[in-house]
């Protein structure tokens, strides 16, 4: 019963909310159908952000963020809409859940954060100097774009690419990374996330074995109500890296991309939650 009425309640707002791209669900429509198919504490523990959905902060983000796609921007003045995320240049359905991936361009797996840099810089000009590359966390340029592009997959199943050899080692380096415990707590992120029923105080915390709560623990960008901030997947490493108390990871390095490879490739088959909303 509680999970009915818990279920119902965004559905009172569910009136004039924000169109959502790529899908005929929105958000919290995709999030209400895993907690129907699933009796998961991790995706119910907030009623709050169950209610806020509807009015995800995140969708002001992504409008911004279509804005700068389209926008012919940098020292070249050329739009966003040449990059090519994987499934050809312009083309954004599906495309996120399908990163990482391996660019022939680049001979690199990429993720989307990864990818969205190596556009800004190539097409567009941008040198790692400028602002607009800098400031990689928080409501940055950066972040709003993310937001944008990744929308276009909401309720698309995760589906990385695993045929080239160096997406298959990228996996495997994020396997390895997943369970390798490290750092002066010995932690790993198994150590979170290898069980049902752990917690960080409060906070109940997915486990990578249940597909219903792993697609939403990676379903990011999302707006973080206590950061007041849309978060992206590099910032999610780094976060869950600097809580282990193991030594820093750099923003889009080979690491960074080899975990997001390995959790992406966990969720595979379950849709995708875009944007979220965290606590």
């Amino acid at each position: 019963m509680y999970k009915s009425a818990l279920c119902a309640l965004p559905i009172m707002f569910a009136v004039a909310g924000p169109v959502v791209a790529a899908s005929d669900k929105t958000p919290q429509e995709v999030l209400h159908a895993l907690i129907d198919s699933s009796d998961s504490a991790y995706l119910t523990q907030s009623e709050q952000n169950l209610m806020m959905m509807q009015d995800d902060p995140a969708y002001w983000i992504a409008e911004q963020g279509e804005i700068l796609y389209k926008e012919p921007r940098g020292p070249n003045k050329v739009s966003l809409e040449k990059c090519d995320f994987g499934k050809g240049p312009g083309v954004l359905d599906g495309a996120y859940v399908e990163m990482p991936r391996y660019f022939a361009d680049t001979g690199k797996v990429m993720d989307l954060e990864s990818r969205l840099m190596y556009c800004m810089k190539n097409l567009q000009g941008f040198t790692d100097e400028d602002k607009e590359l800098k400031d990689k966390h928080g409501n940055t340029d950066l972040v709003k774009i993310q937001t944008y592009v990744a929308m276009q997959s909401n309720g698309m199943p995760w589906n990385p690419p695993m045929d080239h050899p160096l997406e298959q080692a990228m996996r495997a380096a994020g396997e390895e990374f997943f369970y390798r415990r490290a750092g002066i707590s010995d932690f790993s992120c198994a150590t979170c996330h290898g069980a049902t029923g752990k917690r960080i105080r409060a906070s109940v915390l997915p486990n990578a074995s249940v597909p219903e709560e792993w697609t939403k623990a990676i379903s990011w960008p999302a707006f973080r109500v206590g950061h007041d901030a849309v978060r992206g997947s590099q910032h999610r490493v780094s976060e869950c890296v600097w809580q282990m108390r193991q030594a820093e990871i750099v923003y889009g390095s080979d690491a960074a991309i080899a975990i997001i490879s390995y959790w992406t490739d966990k969720a595979r088959g379950q849709p995708a939650i875009l944007p979220d909303i965290k606590r």
